[in-house]
């Protein structure tokens, strides 16, 4: 049986709640791509963030920003 590791690849940086929805934001923390799940309900989705010329939206660390390892 293989050994899992613990790596924490992907980390929440954002989390907006509501009564039945939610919206998070993730980030890949080996390639900084950030991901929007939503959900509402019982269903929901996940999705690449991307700017406005369709190229993955990266995370920058600013001062101001969430931290991950």
């Amino acid at each position: 049986m293989a050994r899992k590791e613990n790596t924490d690849r992907f980390v929440k940086v954002l989390e907006e709640s509501g009564i039945i929805t939610c919206s998070e934001v993730w980030v890949d923390t080996l390639t900084g791509v950030q991901y929007l799940y939503h959900a509402s309900g019982s269903s929901g989705g996940l999705t690449v963030l991307v700017d406005s010329e369709g190229r993955p939206l990266l995370y920058r660390r600013t001062p101001d920003a969430p931290e991950y390892k």
